[in-house]
């Protein structure tokens, strides 16, 4: 299931993909078929665990039989929309994550490219929950740095709470994935000796455009990963190059802090980005950012000076 969070006519609601265009809004479509009432944000959908999961995929398929054989109707009433219609805007599936964490120098090809020794524990850092956009709205290039860089990453959602979770048994605490892209201001990433501000600039999370239910992902390390910047191909690997796997990164994280429900992990970036490359490159305005992992649709947000929006 292809969980979304979207924006159409001032309200915002979660739904789920239907084919390549349509999305099904899940509580209006458990409410056309006299079932219980669906939450309407993703944290609290979440929040409700297997049974709430169920109870989308029920309404899920409540909408599509709607649609199947009442189209027009589905559209008046609410539960069916196109999302090509003017108007319409997908969030991320995960508009403002209680926690939104990152991990650094997490693929085995990128550390080669940065001459860098691997890592003996994950190298874990936070980005603000602000920084959190969905397909389509602009990455900003800031005022005060033209060093604004491209990662490509695959991002888990976690759907249950986690606290000492051992590796074995810690897939089964993820809701699901989806294409991110860590966007990092080089020259700010390094005025200390945290990352937290280079890595936490408005705009600089692009998540999306969807979350892919676990299930239908399957194993999370054998994902083809690529990025484009224009149409040119930049970052191509695969999840398999992960130094730590997602199993390994929630037993580290959820040592120290609770995981919870809507919780955003970004799970590094492979070989390719800009700063590496001979001679080092930068994302400009009127640039577009394209992410593509297997499974997960595709992630595409444009580049806009800061002052434009």
């Amino acid at each position: 299931m292809r969980l979304v969070t979207y924006t159409f006519r001032g309200t915002t609601r979660t739904g789920a993909m239907s084919g390549e265009h349509d999305v099904i809004d899940l509580g209006r479509a458990a409410a056309h078929a006299r079932r219980a009432a669906m939450p309407t944000s993703m944290i609290a959908l979440l929040e409700g665990g297997e049974g709430a999961i169920a109870a989308a995929r029920e309404a899920l398929a409540a909408g599509e039989q709607l649609a199947r054989h009442e189209r027009q109707n589905a559209v008046a009433d609410g539960v069916l929309f196109d999302s090509r219609e003017a108007g319409f805007r997908f969030e991320a599936p995960v508009p403002r994550p209680g926690k939104a964490l990152a991990i650094g120098l997490n693929y085995r090809d990128h550390a080669a490219e940065a001459n860098a020794q691997l890592p003996k524990q994950p190298v874990v850092f936070t980005k603000t929950s602000q920084c959190i956009i969905g397909a389509g709205a602009p990455i900003h290039r800031p005022r005060v740095s033209r060093a604004v860089d491209w990662e490509a990453e695959l991002c888990f959602i976690i759907g249950r709470r986690a606290r000492h979770v051992p590796k074995d048994d810690a897939l089964n605490y993820v809701a699901g994935y989806a294409n991110g892209n860590d966007v990092s201001v080089r020259d700010w990433q390094f005025h200390s000796g945290t990352w937290m501000m280079g890595k936490s600039f408005d705009t600089h999370g692009p998540l999306g455009p969807w979350l892919v239910t676990a299930d239908e992902v399957g194993d999370p390390h054998r994902l083809d990963i690529k990025l484009w910047v224009n149409g040119e191909l930049k970052q191509s690997s695969n999840t398999r190059e992960l130094i730590f796997g997602v199993g390994a990164i929630i037993e580290y994280i959820s040592k120290a802090t609770t995981l919870e429900p809507g919780d955003v992990v970004f799970t590094g970036t492979p070989a390719g980005v800009g700063f590496s490359r001979k001679p080092p490159e930068a994302l400009k305005a009127g640039d577009t950012v394209r992410i593509a992992i297997d499974k997960l649709g595709v992630l595409e947000n444009p580049v806009i000076e800061e002052s434009e929006s």
